[in-house]
Parts: structure tokens; sequence; C-alpha cells
């Protein structure tokens, strides 16, 4: 329990459904649909699309979704990709041949088809319960006539707005070329008009006809191999989610070519310590986490790709490699970097959401255009905002997330679940980045290690082992940070903080669920 005399927040408690995301409205909206018989999915889904106009700069019809999913009745668990594949057109070898080293950010090589739509017709169409058109009309209002923008996205969106270039300029920014201040209205109509054709044509009013000519004809005025062919051939694939085990726990990671399998590597690492005498802010703590993270995600940088083209996950999910690694770690040096080449980027900017229902379906759902307002390019006609999520490929030649044609690039975002005694009972995400496996390890350590609740695991301060720093947050104590440098740990204090996230518990036993929302954004938990 949380000490009443500092400011902070408690958890939200309710019988009949719940969700946490980023943005209260698109919470509201969420509770809105559940109240007026809508499931899980159909909340989830009216959340993401309310969230397009609430944080544009974070996610958008021309961006990339994974899901989870607890269907209503059911212990199993549906991984859901929509992540977008790379044009027919994308060579690397021809990009090699330009003198390229990596993929560039803003530029429409780096555009890969959008896979977040389909996604969202899938997840209505096999799981949902409502007609699109009903659970979009929140959405559909809200871009209409506008929302006011919260302080956190009022801040990210004036850091970012010089990404912004050509015709986006006009949707995303004022007429003299100045980004909103927050509790300005924004209103957002190219993507109202764009929800109402989706909610009456369903996937192909998008990947088909005006829409998908209208971001074909744009990538190609700036220099992209994109064809309509390309935006008809995506589709949302189901599978199974991957697991390991912490502490008695399930953890359900999204495989690949997300990133979960390294919070699984992560926690699979620390399993060999003894985390639960430790200090939960204390350098010995912090030190085990970032040098397990370093390893990690050296792995993740070698063998991580689109799963038809990597065939070592196996080996990276393996207990004896976690022991390896682990016999690694020195208590009292930090190891120097590991040295698999990088040279494809890690994203900054994503929105994550989490539903529950009366009936305990469970959504756990991520969305994003990779980095802040995605590449900057946005569609002329509609004004949709393309990621620039091909930027997380390789050019290294040979390696298995090396760009090439219709291939998915290696993807950051992941949802996650936790499950114990083979029911599901807690969906749950930490936004981030690159952030976004060890933030998993951290906040699932908060609770099995250090008996944290969830609201308390997710507002607990961080540190993040990246690109030869660890950075820390504000609320990790000076001397802490002095211990660590000690051992041998390069410190950044972080200007800002380490991602966000959400969560749900379920008590099955109770019939309580509790949700938790990161301050460190302008979310909350709404449940009823």
């Amino acid at each position: 329990m949380r000490d009443f005399h500092f400011p902070g927040r408690s958890a939200v408690m309710a019988t009949d459904g719940i969700c946490a995301t980023s943005h209260p409205l698109a919470a509201r909206t969420a509770v809105d649909v559940l109240r007026a018989g809508g499931n899980a999915a159909d909340a989830a889904i009216a959340a993401a699309m309310m969230l397009n106009t609430c944080e544009p700069q974070m996610c958008g019809l021309g961006g990339d979704a994974f899901a989870l999913v607890k269907p209503p009745g059911s212990a199993e668990v549906i991984a859901l990709n929509g992540s977008g594949r790379a044009p027919e057109g994308l060579d690397a070898e021809a990009l090699r041949g330009l003198g390229r080293s990596a993929i560039p950010l803003d530029r429409a090589e780096a555009v890969t088809i959008p896979g977040a739509v389909d996604l969202i017709c899938h997840l209505s169409a096999h799981h949902g319960t409502l007609p699109l058109s009903e659970v979009f009309a929140p959405a559909i209002d809200a871009a209409d006539n506008g929302v006011p923008v919260a302080p956190r996205v009022a801040a990210d969106w004036d850091s970012h707005a010089g990404r912004l270039q050509g015709q986006a300029r006009a949707f995303y920014l004022d007429g003299a070329g100045a980004a909103p201040r927050a509790g300005q209205v924004f209103r957002a109509p190219h993507v109202a008009e764009v929800l109402r054709r989706i909610a009456a044509g369903g996937r192909a009013a998008f990947y088909e006809g005006e829409v998908a000519e209208d971001m074909a004809r744009s990538l190609s005025a700036h220099g992209g191999s994109h064809t309509e062919a390309d935006f008809a051939a995506t589709a949302c694939t189901p599978g199974a989610p991957i697991t390991g085990r912490y502490r008695g726990a399930d953890l359900l990671e999204h495989p690949p070519n997300g990133q979960g399998p390294t919070a699984i590597l992560i926690l699979n690492i620390l399993s060999h310590f003894d985390l639960t005498a430790l200090d939960p802010i204390g350098a010995e703590r912090l030190h085990l986490q970032a040098e397990a993270t370093k390893l990690a995600y050296d792995a993740r940088d070698r063998f991580l790709a689109d799963p038809d083209h990597m065939a070592r996950l196996d080996h990276m999910l393996a207990p004896e490699t976690a022991a390896r690694l682990a016999g690694l770690i020195d208590p009292a040096r930090a190891l120097p970097l590991p040295v698999a080449p990088r040279t494809e980027a890690v994203h900054r900017d994503t929105v994550y959401l989490c539903v529950v229902d009366r009936d305990r379906m469970a959504v756990s759902l991520i969305y994003s255009i990779f980095h802040a307002f995605g590449s900057g390019i946005a569609s002329n006609r509609f004004g949709i905002l393309f990621q620039n999520r091909g930027a997380g490929f390789t050019l290294e030649r040979g390696h298995p997330n090396e760009a090439g044609p219709g291939k998915r690039p290696m993807h950051t975002i992941i949802p996650a679940m936790l499950a114990e005694g083979g029911r599901v009972t807690m969906p749950f995400g930490v936004m981030g980045g690159a952030y976004q496996p060890v933030g998993h390890a951290h906040v699932l350590g908060n609770l099995r290690d250090h008996g944290m609740d969830i609201q308390q695991a997710i507002d607990a301060p961080r540190a993040f082992a990246a690109e030869g720093t660890l950075e820390l947050e504000r609320g990790i104590p000076d001397e802490v940070a002095q211990a660590l440098e000690a051992r041998g740990h390069k410190i950044v204090r972080r200007p800002a903080p380490l991602g966000g996230a959400q969560a749900i518990v379920i008590d099955h036993e109770t019939g309580v669920l509790t949700g938790a929302s990161d301050p460190r954004k302008d979310g909350c938990a709404i449940g009823y």
C-alpha cells in the first residue's frame, strides 16, 4: 500500500470491466463500449482508434499493431501479428550501392506497409461482437469535433514537430507551422473520413481503392517503390504466444518478429540470482538487471527477425543459454558492451492498452508508427502518417534481419500477459521503444521478487542499459548512481522518463479487476 502522505495514485478496482490506456478519453471510450454491450475486443478497438486523434505522434492508421487475445471461456491465448511487410521493390543491395549503411528514418525507403488496420479488422471479425460502425463511432466523432491536447502529448508534439515534412505539416501543425499547445483542441477530419470508409467497407476500403491509391501515389512521389499490390497483399497473421516462466508465473510474449523473446531471456538470466533479498532500487539489483539486459539485447540483435528468416529462437530461449550468460555476470563489475553490430534503428514512440470484460476476455494491444510521427511523410489526400518501421531492418548482408522484399522487420513493440495456474491473471505492457523487454522484466520483478502491488510496480524508478550507458530516472538516488558508477557503468540521468505502462490484474477468486496506469503518461485506468 502506498504512503498516502505523498502524491501518487491508487490502483483502480472494478468487477464488470476495466481498461487502462495512456489517454483518459480512450480509456473512457473503452468502458462506454463495454457498458453498451461490447466485449473486450470491441473496447480495445474503440480505444485504439480514439488514440489516432488523442496521440497522433505515437500511433495511426499508417502504423503497425500486435495483440494478445484471451477469448471468453477459454485458457487459450492467441497472438495477432499486425506488422506490415516491406514493399516488393525494397532492395538492400541497391541501398548499399548508394553508400547507405542504414535505412534513413525520414525517407520512403523506411516505410513498410501499415498492418494495424488489418489487425483491427481481423480482431473485430473473429473476436468482436459489435459492428465496426458502432465501435468506430466515438473515434469518428472525436476526430471530426476534436480533442483537447493532453500535457504529455503536447510536450512530445512540440519536441518532434520538426520531423513532419511536406503535406504532413498541413495535417498536424497550424498555419504558422506550430504544434498545438496543451488544452488546444486538435481536429483530424481526414482520420474521420478514413475510419468511415473502413467501418462501411472493412479492410478493403483501406488496402484497396482510393485510400490505397492515395498511399501508393504519395510514397511514389517521395521516391518509394510501394505499389497498390503491396497494400492489397497485407494480412494479419494469428499464431501462438511464446512462454517463459519466472518465480512461479508464466510470461506470455508475442513471438518474432517482435522482441518478446528478449524479455523472457532477461528473466531466464535473472532467475539465476537471488533478487528477493535486494533493495528494488538498490545498486545490486539494478546492476544485475543491466547486465542481463546487455546480454539479452546482444542476442536479440543477432537472432531476431521475420520468423520466416530466422532459425535460432530455440537456442535463445534454451535454459542452458541463460545459464551460460548468467555465468558471465560479475556482481561487482560491469561487462563491456557486447559486440553485435547494430545498424538498424529501434523505435521510441507507441501506445499500449489493455481491456478485460465481465466474461474475463482479455486483450493486450500495442500500436505504433515507430518514431514520433513515423517517417514524417503523410499521404496527400487522406493525411495518413506513414510509419518508418523499415528502419528496423539492417543492411548487413546475410543478417536474418537484412532488409528485403516482402519481409517483416524486427519489431520492438510487444504486448504481454501473465498467467498463473493455467489462467491469465494480468494483461500488461510497457511502452518505451527498446526499453520494452527490460520494462517487462522490471515490472514482473517488482511484483514477484519485491512484493509490490501493480501500481507500485509501474511507478517504481527505472534504469536502462543502452548504447554503452546506464540511463537512470531521477527517482534513483544519487548514492545508488555512485555505487553503479563504481561498478563501471557510465551513468546518464534521463531528461525524460523511461516509457509508460498499463496493466490489469484479474483476481479469479474474488472477481475483482485491478487496473494500473503509468503516471509518466497522461492516461489512466477506468472500470465499472
